[in-house]
């Protein structure tokens, strides 16, 4: 199997360093000229993952046709420019293996709902779980979810891609899987308000459990199964995400929680905390299906700008008291 990836970013590079740490040619499309010159001359991608030298078998273009000749293709985008990229990309039949996490704006749709519609004759499997791109990149150990409804063709992809360091655990269920990795993200904003602002521990805790609460809600409502969020696209991801400054979205919140304006913070940004544009699709979506998402809530009048922080946090802190299992 041929490996492609679409995305030259951070996951997109650590993930080709992974398929082609077997000895195998990986090709690998960035947008930046600049990207593809450091990565073919140098082995190296300076720009987004700075510590990783690159194997030699990663060939990186910046032309979208010569990725024609691959059998799979790993897609690292943007959430929000999937249905774009996929447009203009050689993908009609190719096995698509969405790395992205998020919910489409305007459409309310998954990333394979999109792939689909924009790739009705693609085959759509979702790779999600907890991986800081730097340490897939260097080699240390990490587990994720392949999730795919074509059981044969998921056991062929996770044979290619698995590594001594790089596990995947097979699935069917790729909405449980997208869910997990796009919920967490609006979370891990949360969670970084909660260390900016000097919140504390405790805090944060009870972001993770009662955020994991609404994700499974959410999700329940969505078909996906509840083993599947309890899993590495779910719960591991929203552990790892939700508690370092490694992650785009838990720093992206960390200087929210410090009083930076969202509108700032995100023009000045290289990366993309994909949860800030997921947050405010989220709760229109979960809103449309009656289910209650307030810590997604409260991080979408963050971004807005619509409360402070303090009035945010007492907002939650003043809802009904309820039962605790009967808000999961």
């Amino acid at each position: 199997m041929k490996i492609g990836v679409i995305g030259a970013g951070a996951w997109g590079t650590a993930l080709a360093q992974v398929a082609s740490s077997g000895g195998d040619p990986v090709t690998l499309w960035a947008l930046e000229p600049d990207v593809v010159q450091a990565i073919n001359e140098r082995h190296e991608n300076s720009l987004y993952l700075p510590t990783v030298a690159l194997n030699a078998g990663i060939q990186a273009t910046g032309d979208l046709a010569d990725l024609a000749n691959c059998d799979a293709l790993l897609v690292v985008t943007p959430a929000q420019h999937l249905r774009r990229i996929l447009t203009n990309a050689p993908v009609a039949t190719k096995a698509l293996i969405l790395c992205c996490k998020g919910i489409e704006a305007g459409t309310g749709m998954l990333m394979s709902e999109a792939a689909q519609a924009t790739c009705p004759e693609a085959s759509v499997a979702v790779l999600s779980g907890p991986t800081f791109a730097h340490e897939v990149g260097r080699g240390l150990p990490t587990a994720v979810t392949l999730s795919c409804g074509d059981k044969a063709l998921g056991e062929q992809i996770a044979a290619r891609m698995k590594r001594p360091s790089f596990r995947p655990y097979l699935s069917d269920d790729v909405i449980g899987a997208e869910i997990g990795g796009a919920v967490k993200n609006v979370l891990a904003i949360g969670c970084g308000v909660a260390e900016g602002a000097g919140l504390g521990l405790n805090a944060r805790a009870a972001l993770i459990s009662r955020g994991f609460a609404e994700m499974t809600r959410f999700g329940l409502a969505r078909g996906a199964r509840a083993e599947t969020l309890a899993g590495l696209s779910g719960l591991g991801d929203l552990v790892l995400t939700c508690s370092s400054t490694d992650s785009r979205n838990f720093s992206f919140g960390k200087a929210l929680g410090e009083g930076k304006p969202a509108s700032e913070l995100l023009a000045n940004r290289r990366t993309v905390a994909e949860g800030a544009f997921t947050a405010p699709v989220l709760r229109d979506v979960a809103r449309s299906a009656g289910v209650d998402m307030p810590i997604v809530e409260a991080v979408c009048a963050l971004l807005e700008g619509s409360q402070p922080v303090g009035h945010v946090v007492e907002a939650l802190l003043a809802r009904p008291i309820r039962s605790e299992s009967s808000e999961r």
